[in-house]
């Protein structure tokens, strides 16, 4: 087996190499990105189930870093777009331009025909603009003046967003939201991360410059589409599909939200726990697996009522609730 930290990485089509690419995405991480283990988890995770990714945190928490370090670590096409409040959804996806010499208009892709795209801030543009991503995200094309173009291949949207209740940001409707894969929330750092965090600026560390910090790729479309395979191959027993339409299902009847987790979210924490199984070395799923997923793939999928809002229930309190209660097969 080859060296994963090889700079020919991404050349290899053999899973377990897909593998131990992908963890090495921790240890290259880490070089800019002091602990979010749980994040790092998650965007490894969409990629195997080509899914996008919504990072939420306070400012200041290396979310875009975070990001570009994950961009930097993998072979993979890369662009940013800083969501503002006069963005236009044609700065996204691209539009058409009269070109003068031939008298005829052509297509100027926008930023979003790469292989990760990174929305940054995206809760700071109006709801139009955002919604320029859902046909994007959904059917991985885009179509402009009736004509559809595809996307690149591999093609994942990682947002960041600030706290709802900040000022200047605009809540992602629901549909926005249930395309998301996984919301991922990005706490403040521990007191020693902090120390850590601080150690590396006094020693000269500069998040602008991720070469300098030794940042290099590890990975590449090889190794996902191996890995993506083999995740495809991790089996699912009937009792597990029962337990996540279960747990699914509880969303729907609990008195604290107004709304539940739909089909399309059901499909997605068993995909997820597909591909957590998969990352921990096993082809086949555990309730477990399923456990650890359930949080950031269904907590931005299900809506409080007012009243349970203003007794300081949250979204993670009800799945947690529920995970507790819902049968767990033997």
């Amino acid at each position: 087996m080859m060296d994963p930290t090889t700079d020919n990485a991404g050349q290899s089509g053999d899973p377990g190499t897909a593998r131990a690419s992908l963890e090495a995405l921790r240890a290259e991480i880490a070089k800019a990105v002091v602990g979010q283990d749980p994040a790092v988890t998650g965007l490894v995770v969409a990629l195997l189930c080509r899914g996008h990714v919504l990072l939420e945190g306070v400012p200041g928490v290396a979310k875009t870093l975070l990001v570009r370090t994950l961009a930097s670590a993998l072979e993979l096409d890369t662009k940013r777009v800083q969501f503002t409040p006069d963005l236009m959804p044609s700065d996204v996806t691209g539009s058409l331009v009269y070109d003068t010499r031939t008298a005829e208009f052509s297509f100027q892709p926008g930023p979003v025909f790469t292989n990760l795209l990174l929305a940054d801030e995206i809760n700071r543009t109006p709801p139009k603009t955002q919604s320029s991503l859902l046909e994007a995200m959904e059917e991985r094309q885009v179509t402009v003046d009736g004509t559809p173009r595809p996307l690149p291949e591999p093609f994942l949207v990682a947002a960041t967003q600030n706290p709802v209740e900040y000022e200047g940001t605009y809540p992602l409707p629901e549909a926005q939201l249930d395309r998301f894969l996984l919301k991922l929330t990005i706490p403040l750092p521990s007191r020693q991360d902090e120390i850590d965090v601080l150690t590396r600026h006094a020693s000269g560390f500069n998040p602008r410059d991720l070469r300098a910090a030794g940042v290099r790729p590890v990975a590449g479309p090889a190794d996902l589409e191996a890995a993506r395979a083999a995740v495809a191959k991790t089996t699912v027993s009937p009792e597990i599909t029962a337990y996540v339409v279960d747990i699914c299902r509880a969303t729907r009847e609990s008195p604290s939200l107004t709304l539940g987790v739909s089909p399309r979210g059901a499909t997605a924490l068993l995909a997820t726990s597909r591909a957590w199984a998969w990352l921990t070395g096993r082809d086949y799923v555990i309730p477990d697996d399923v456990k650890a997923l359930a949080l950031p793939t269904l907590r931005h999928r299900v809506q409080l009522r007012p009243e349970a809002e203003m007794e300081g229930v949250t979204a993670d309190s009800v799945v947690n609730a529920i995970l507790a209660h819902v049968p767990v097969p033997r």
